[in-house]
């Protein structure tokens, strides 16, 4: 967002259009007010370049400030609003509107934001929704727009019942000598007719630019004055509710000599100019004429051959699928033969056409004015009529039920279900129940919810979050999943789980016979045959294949202690293997046996029971000579866990320390490193029993509390 430079924000006066001269030609306030609400200088700075001294600008800062100029109605008043400095911009134009329904309202915004913009204010009062920075061409053209459609505003509140519509005023003509009218006047009147075929090409095309973009039309030039009236009576946006009374064509008349009306007509018949430019045509000489004497068979002759070509016009127009034409052309030929039996049935066919074409568009309001206008006319029955009404209101509520859709399918693709309340997929699904409960998108959407319900459930179940997989399930029951689905998708979930139970059973157990492959038996704590097959009995107790890998290990570790003890290692180390082997249900004999050759191979001098004395009491001898504290894990401590570890070792005849391992630990696996740590760093005095050193096998607990 741009800052507002330093540049003075003080109201400049210029010429506009409309502005009178006076005789020195020096040129009075102009007759239109530009006020812009903005905090910002630059773009005032801009703003103005785009205007080129046509008016002046007054910038304020708000709404209430903008009221209290905008209420003069003695001056036309264009209203800017700089949207980047209006909280709610729909709602200040809107308050413009209802306040000062005269000012013509632009509305400037950055250009990433102009379509939405635009969206915000469709159907309201807005001349035109135009980009920042500002194009200086296109910006002029609009303004220059939206100050005509402001002076023309100005003169209706003076004149309420005159119409709208670009016509010739009558006048008569001064007359000179040889009867000619003299040429100040002409020039004056004519100068008219131009300045108001100028003044509403202006509008229109100022109306393209916020609502053509959507349609893809183009504005009509101001080189075909054919097109003007049309243009004119063209509602300023497709969607806007304002109704549509068709083309306006010119009603006025022009006095003077019939022999001068019939000549003009006579040439304008020659070169084909039927209808058209505004004020110099065929249609409006011979009505001339025949107001000044209705009995003229020339006039009347002229107007039924005018009539006949704008009868072509409307069928070709009409086959052609040009609805705008087609409804100038009628428009025309009403006023060229108003009493022409052919053109009730012209009426049907083009309103039926006109209908037609905006309901195809989806241009519901556009729809409802031309029915509105049906139902006025007797050409239309009363059938037909409430056939288009049952239509209208069928599309109005497939639009209502696209919108809240639309809702409903954002709000499950961004996971918002039931939260927030106020604004989830459920809210607005019980809202499309509510207005459209048979529709077949309230019926897909419906699925849709409770399908993504369904899957929040499973994502629950899976991550072993019971409660939260039944909040979800309770949703869809309300959601209309009935009690059979729900049953069937619990025996799915349970049997979608167990086949995880069994992939991961199935891993852990292939880990367990490649640690007994690779002899990692019991070390280390954290990656060994114990620690995985410890993990098995705890996650899948009731697996056929736990009993066998119980049986294996067991047999790994006797094979391990009897290998042990045949080179005369003895000691701790086969009696550690021999109580794992214990544990997972090794055969007692088996055990038996390898304590028999353990006995009869270990060393004297190194075992204490070759010594005769009994290992307990030597424990209970030994004196540590250097002691380390086990470590915390960092891990146990960040998760707030106490515990215990049990530790079998073996005190050499040096005092080391060695075949250290873990026997039972509370929790498994996360004080197991520290203890080993520790105890391998420990130091003792060697142990003499009767004069022999010997070793001693020791058993201790460590435990692990949290720091007070």
């Amino acid at each position: 967002m741009a800052s507002a430079s330093n540049a003075s924000r003080a109201e400049t006066t210029s010429s506009a259009p409309g502005s009178a001269s006076s005789g020195s030609g020096t040129n009075s306030r102009p007759s239109v007010d530009v006020t812009a609400i903005t905090t910002r200088d630059d773009f005032l700075l801009e703003l103005g370049e785009a205007l080129g001294g046509q008016a002046s600008i007054r910038p304020v800062e708000s709404i209430s400030a903008a009221l209290e100029h905008l209420t003069n109605a003695k001056r036309g008043q264009v209203l800017v609003v700089d949207a980047r400095d209006v909280t709610d911009v729909r709602g200040d134009i809107d308050r413009a509107h209802s306040q000062a329904a005269h000012a013509v309202v632009l509305v400037f915004t950055a250009a990433e934001n102009e379509k939405a913009v635009g969206a915000a204010v469709k159907g309201s009062n807005v001349f035109a929704v135009l980009p920042i920075p500002v194009d200086k061409r296109k910006t002029g053209a609009v303004l220059e727009g939206a100050m005509a459609d402001a002076v023309a505003r100005k003169a209706s509140l003076r004149a309420p019942d005159r119409s709208p519509s670009v016509s010739v005023e009558p006048f008569q003509a001064a007359q000179t000598d040889s009867g000619e009218p003299t040429a100040p006047e002409g020039k004056s009147k004519m100068g008219l007719i131009i300045g108001a075929g100028v003044a509403v090409a202006a509008i229109a095309a100022g109306a393209f630019l916020f609502t053509g973009k959507n349609k893809g039309t183009a504005p009509p030039a101001a080189g075909q004055p054919s097109k003007v009236a049309a243009a004119a009576a063209a509602p300023a946006a497709d969607t806007a509710a304002t109704e549509d009374k068709g083309p306006q064509v010119e009603t006025s008349l022009i006095k003077g000599k019939i022999d001068d009306l019939l000549e003009k007509a006579r040439l304008a018949m020659r070169e084909r100019r039927y209808s058209e430019p505004v004020g110099d045509n065929a249609l409006l000489y011979y009505r001339s004429a025949a107001a000044a004497d209705p009995n003229n068979g020339e006039a009347i002759d002229g107007l039924q051959r005018v009539a006949a070509v704008l009868a072509a016009r409307f069928d070709d127009s009409m086959n052609g699928g040009k609805l705008d034409e087609a409804s100038l052309a009628l428009a025309n030929l009403k006023a060229a033969a108003p009493n022409d039996s052919k053109i009730p049935a012209m009426e049907v066919r083009l309103m039926t056409a006109q209908i037609t074409k905006a309901l195809a568009d989806g241009n519901i309001d556009r729809a409802q004015n031309y029915v509105r206008q049906a139902s006025a006319s007797p050409a239309f029955s009363a059938d037909q009529i409430n056939k288009w009404k049952i239509e209208i209101g069928r599309r109005q509520e497939e639009a209502k039920v696209q919108k809240m859709a639309g809702m409903v399918t954002d709000r499950i693709r961004d996971g918002r279900l039931v939260e927030p309340a106020d604004d989830s997929a459920k809210l607005y699904m019980q809202q499309l129940h509510d207005a459209a409960p048979t529709n077949s998108t309230t019926q897909r959407l419906t699925r849709d919810l409770n399908a993504a319900y369904m899957r929040k459930a499973r994502e629950a179940a899976i991550a072993n979050k019971g409660s939260e997989a039944d909040r979800w399930l309770a949703e869809a029951r309300a959601g209309g999943v009935s009690n059979g689905e729900i049953t069937s998708f619990q025996k799915e979930l349970a049997s979608a789980r167990q086949k995880a139970i069994n992939a991961e059973s199935d891993r852990v157990a292939q880990l367990v016979r490649d640690r007994m492959r690779d002899g990692r038996l019991s070390d280390p704590a954290n990656d060994s045959a114990v620690y995985y097959l410890n993990q098995l009995q705890a996650t899948d107790a009731n697996n056929p294949v736990v009993a066998q890998l119980n049986k294996d290990l067991a047999g790994k570790f006797v094979e391990r202690a009897r290998a042990s003890a045949q080179t005369g290692k003895g000691g701790t180390t086969v009696d550690g293997d021999l109580n794992f082997a214990k544990r997972f249900g090794a055969d007692p004999k088996d055990v038996a046996a390898v304590q028999a050759i353990s006995t009869q191979k270990t060393p004297a001098g190194r075992s204490a029971q070759a010594a005769g004395v009994s290992a307990q009491s030597l424990a209970a001898s030994l004196k540590r000579t250097r002691y380390i504290a086990p470590e915390f894990p960092n891990k146990a401590l960040s998760q707030h866990l106490s515990g215990a570890v049990t530790v079998e070792y073996t005190v050499d005849t040096n005092g080391e320390t060695r075949d250290v391992r873990v026997i039972e630990a509370t929790p498994p696996g996360v004080f197991d490193k520290s203890a080993i740590a520790a105890i391998k760093r420990w130091k003792y005095e060697p142990v003499v029993a009767n004069g022999t050193p010997v070793e001693v096998p020791v058993r201790t607990s460590i435990r692990f509390e949290l720091p007070k």
